[in-house]
């Protein structure tokens, strides 16, 4: 018997697909009028949430890379206002130089 068959055949295992849907939305139903009367009677929720210490390590470097400046602003808005003036111009030599150095490196970091 291939796996594949087995998967659709749910009735050798006498689970109904329509009986665990309904089962499932019974559930979500269920939950939903405990949440609603939680709210009602101005319960709280008493659980709680603990972070793992690499969790912490990733919202420090977040914190850290939010605060630093990744690129340098006034650059930017220099090239901006040169292509709003049509003074920007495009060296096809130096693309080109950055492409060829750019395939090197990664054929090097390949075949290292």
């Amino acid at each position: 018997m291939k796996i594949n068959e087995s998967i659709k055949n749910t009735a050798g295992l006498g689970i109904e697909k329509a009986g665990v849907e309904k089962a499932n939305a019974a559930k979500v139903e269920a939950e939903a009028r405990q949440k609603a009367e939680k709210s009602q009677t101005g319960e709280k929720s008493s659980g709680n949430v603990t972070l793992s210490p690499l969790s912490a390590k990733l919202q420090t470097l977040e914190t850290k890379v939010k605060a630093s400046n990744v690129f340098d602003a006034e650059k930017v808005d220099a090239i901006k206002s040169a292509i709003a003036g049509g003074q920007f111009s495009v060296s096809s030599e130096k693309v080109a130089d950055g492409l060829i150095e750019t395939v090197k490196d990664l054929l090097t970091s390949r075949f290292a």
